[in-house]
């Protein structure tokens, strides 16, 4: 069996960082199938090493990390904007499920925190911990050798329901013994937001939680309004810092609009639109300038990326480069991310495509780089959405 590996080192980019351990999967395993159904033991997580960030970890956590960005200008002067810590704590909470990352080469992954799932941490997660407490057990997810499988024999290995599983208890547990009563923001990307999509219908809609809902985060996963405009009776968000709902996208570059073979962004067969919500104009009507929050240096990579000027910090921010609005064809909706090239020193490109040997697979588009190209804007609307979560309490 010879899959792509290309793409599995590709997809380390989502992780971010500069690796400190683990190599690429060796891709040539045979493995058993997975049975439909295998006895499996559920998590405890009392346990805090089942978790990759938690308020109440010894140590760990994999969200208190350094944030520390180098500002670049257009003209390629810098500026260090300082990290900011972990809050001691917040007015509301933030319940993570990552994406595909794993790279343990069995169908499901273990519970055990690898350098993948600590950096995808502190792309993803690490910067909303400026505003809220933050929340992220780990789970026994698809790992990448069985989507590298699944997409080169279209044969599903992952025991899905010991997936679901890990999930349903882990924010069960989080609800029972850390939530008392706080408004809650979930967030997941991919697969993860895959998960938090199906939480939201089987545990959260209709039911009394519902209503300590700041809103959703789930990026990088096509989903579909329903006939009345919601998410199974979530509402989509649709206007400044409205909370309660919805925000989903999935991004490429403004240049390369998604092929129509493309599953991201694609349309439901019924020609239902996917969902696509604005980062930037839903914190500021209108608004389309991208806070990307990029790595200095990504997992997997040989050398840190090349942003036109040296960086020794571990993140990046690249005011006025990109933008990002909404946009539809016959066949997918997206969100389009433009980049701006300037005269001065600085880069005028960005990372972020899936590329294998040497070969921009298109029909990806920016989904590496989901959340980093907005994550200024993500973070920023998780505060504007918990404080119009606030005061609707308060009636005022």
């Amino acid at each position: 069996m010879i899959l792509r590996t290309g793409l599995v080192a590709a997809l380390m980019l989502v992780a971010g960082c500069k690796a400190t351990q683990g190599q690429e999967p060796d891709l040539y395993v045979e493995l058993p199938a997975q049975p439909e159904e295998v006895p499996f033991a559920h998590v405890d997580y009392a346990d805090m090493r089942n978790w990759l960030c938690h308020p109440e970890m010894p140590e760990g956590n994999a969200c208190d990390i350094d944030l520390t960005a180098t500002v670049i200008h257009e003209d390629g002067t810098t500026e260090i904007e300082e990290s900011y810590a972990l809050l001691d704590t917040a007015p509301f909470d933030c319940f993570y499920i990552y994406p595909t990352v794993s790279f343990d080469q069995t169908w499901n992954s273990d519970l055990l925190t690898g350098v993948e799932e600590m950096n995808v941490a502190a792309n993803q997660l690490a910067r909303y911990g400026t505003v809220c407490n933050l929340y992220a057990p780990l789970y026994r997810q698809r790992t990448l050798l069985e989507l590298q499988t699944r997409i080169a024999t279209g044969v599903d290995n992952a025991n899905l329901e010991m997936r679901w599983a890990d999930v349903v208890d882990g924010w069960n547990y989080y609800l029972e013994h850390n939530n008392h009563g706080r408004p809650v923001l979930l967030i997941g990307h991919s697969q993860g937001a895959d998960m938090v999509m199906q939480l939201l219908k089987a545990e959260i809609i209709g039911k009394p939680v519902q209503a300590q809902l700041v809103g959703v985060h789930a990026i990088g996963f096509t989903a579909h309004a329903d006939a009345d405009g919601t998410y199974g009776g979530m509402p989509v968000c649709s206007a400044p810092g409205q909370a309660g709902c919805i925000v989903n996208y999935e991004s490429f570059r403004a240049t390369a609009e998604p092929p129509a073979a493309s599953r991201f962004g694609i349309k439901a067969a019924d020609g239902a639109a996917a969902i696509c919500t604005s980062p930037p104009a839903l914190v500021e009507g209108g608004a389309t300038a991208l806070g990307a929050y990029m790595p200095r240096q990504s997992l997997g990579a040989p050398a840190p990326t090349d942003y036109g000027v040296p960086v020794e910090t571990p993140f990046v921010k690249l005011p006025g480069l990109l933008s990002g609005e909404c946009r539809s064809n016959a066949t997918h909706d997206w969100l389009a991310v433009t980049v701006t090239p300037g005269d001065g020193l600085r880069t005028d490109t960005i990372r972020g495509d899936v590329i294998v040997n040497g070969e921009v697979l298109a029909d990806w588009g920016l989904h590496l780089v989901d959340m980093n190209l907005a994550m200024g804007n993500l973070v920023a609307l998780a505060a504007l959405q918990a404080k119009t979560w606030q005061d609707g309490q308060t009636g005022n």
